[in-house]
């Protein structure tokens, strides 16, 4: 079947870039993109007229929220009661354990998966917490997420989390990490079953990838074994790094060398290599120590940095700067890492971020961050078949619609859309040739259901922090409300 969309503009592919197109047509037959100009002369068999809106490329979220977001607990907490909600030394040793039934885990991706799609995520690479966890993902768990985006037809890059140690509280409230290698080496086993198992499953929606938690949680022989499977297997890795304080300066101490040289110590950087969120670098704003270039490694090495703008913007952090960065030759590709999973809102902030920086406009366009959020993200993937929209390339589109009141005029659409736009604003997505989203309802999903299945989700997940603190608040002073809760009776 063949299929005709118009709209007013058209974001399409030439010569290594994005072009615009006005009053554009894009024609897909079956999984692939036939087409892409002014006029197609050719027989269709179904034309979608799009109207005032922008076709563009799907979105491509390398650090994609895949369960029920924790940040809106973590998002204001200061350094010392952020300690409350991480793991107290007890729990590691005496009474760690699932917080959620196995069914309520499968739950989390499909809730989280409508979630990318709404968004316009076309290809999203999840991240879970692993807070509320017995200890790292499952295969149970990524088998059944699986499932769920197959379903749904969200594009995706999957893999069981694995980690050999855990930050934990001690009871004079200093932070260690602690070892469970056996946890962890049994881990690293389930996630090679499952890229072994599931790499192309699902008509080649899903693929493999590696995913270890956080670096600071991984042994030099898990890192160098991780980098042999995915050289192995061909599937991508994500590791956290570079991405906050603690790890910084422990990992300095104990190595004598930045997170990132570290890394690259062991061979562990390279094109299959992702790093969310890169920040900490020798010479960053808030690192103690540390010499070298960490950019002109990460640039060298062709390892990507996955920037996540809005999820470190929140704490005070991020890049210095995107700029920066991609001036140096690096591949950033972009991920939301937290709710909303909007890239919309994720390009605004990041660019507002880096001029900041960089007092400057140069590098810091929205049109940047674009080309991150699609060409970027594709490039990490290995996939010149995603993140654009010419003849050959998946039918992996989108539609942002421009008519509503909110977006004010259009002079350029780009400008327009991520200015005034968001994730909302999509009202089409198609994945694989497959209508995937449409006037914002998803194809057998029941939306009011799954928000209040999500909602008793979260109510849950909330109690066992009080199982896992250090000190053993009350709820109201473990999470800091806003404002006082109070009922006012009036009396007459």
């Amino acid at each position: 079947m063949k299929t005709k969309l118009k709209a007013k503009y058209v974001i399409g592919y030439h010569e290594e870039d994005h072009v615009l197109l006005t009053n554009g047509e894009v024609v897909y037959e079956e999984q692939s993109i036939v087409y892409v100009g002014n006029e197609y002369d050719g027989v269709v068999d179904e034309i979608i007229e799009c109207g005032n809106a922008v076709i563009s490329p799907g979105f491509i979220d390398l650090n994609a929220l895949g369960d029920i977001d924790h940040d809106i607990l973590h998002i204001e907490a200061d350094e010392e009661r952020m300690k409350n909600l991480l793991w107290s030394e007890d729990y590691m040793k005496n009474s760690s354990k699932e917080a959620m039934t196995q069914e309520e885990e499968a739950f989390k991706s499909l809730y989280a998966y409508t979630q990318l799609i709404l968004n316009g995520v076309t290809t999203a690479m999840p991240i879970t917490s692993v807070f509320y966890k017995k200890w790292a993902e499952t295969y149970a768990e990524s088998a059944a997420a699986a499932k769920h985006a197959g379903k749904l037809g969200l594009r995706i890059y999957l893999g069981p989390s694995y980690q050999f140690g855990m930050r934990v509280v001690k009871d004079d409230g200093t932070i260690e990490v602690q070892w469970d290698e056996e946890a962890g080496r049994v881990g690293l086993e389930e996630a090679v079953q499952f890229v072994k198992e599931f790499d192309g499953a699902y008509d080649g929606l899903v693929k493999g990838m590696f995913a270890p938690e956080r670096i600071e949680s991984q042994t030099e022989e898990s890192l160098r074994k991780t980098k042999a499977y995915s050289e192995e297997l061909g599937a991508p890795i994500k590791l956290h790094a570079a991405q906050g304080s603690f790890e910084y300066h422990s990992l300095l101490e104990k190595h004598g060398v930045t997170p990132l040289q570290y890394l690259n110590s062991l061979g562990f950087l390279g094109p299959q290599t992702g790093i969310p969120h890169a920040n900490f670098i020798a010479g960053y704003s808030e690192a103690n120590g540390g010499e070298g270039d960490d950019i002109a490694i990460l640039n060298e090495t062709e390892t990507t940095v996955i920037h996540c703008p809005i999820i470190m913007g929140r704490r005070g952090s991020g890049l210095e700067s995107f700029a920066r960065y991609k001036e140096s030759g690096v591949n950033i590709a972009i991920g939301t890492d937290t709710f909303p999973p909007d890239i919309f809102q994720n390009i605004r902030a990041g660019s507002m971020i880096s001029r900041l920086h960089e007092k400057r406009l140069q590098s810091s366009s929205f049109a940047d961050f674009y080309r991150a959020a699609t060409l970027g993200g594709a490039k990490f993937l290995g996939r010149e078949d995603l993140g654009r929209l010419v003849v050959g390339a998946k039918a992996d589109v989108i539609v942002i619609d421009l008519d509503g009141y909110h977006m004010g005029i259009t002079d350029d659409p780009i400008r327009t859309m991520i200015m005034s736009g968001s994730g909302r604003d999509v009202k089409m997505s198609i994945i694989n040739g497959r209508v995937v989203m449409k006037d914002r309802k998803i194809p057998g999903v029941d939306l009011d259901e799954l928000k209040s299945k999500a909602q008793a989700y979260f109510k849950k997940m909330k109690k066992a922090y009080g199982e896992r603190d250090y000190q053993q608040l009350e709820d109201r002073e473990r999470f800091n409300p806003s404002f006082t809760h109070v009922n006012l009776n009036k009396s007459r």
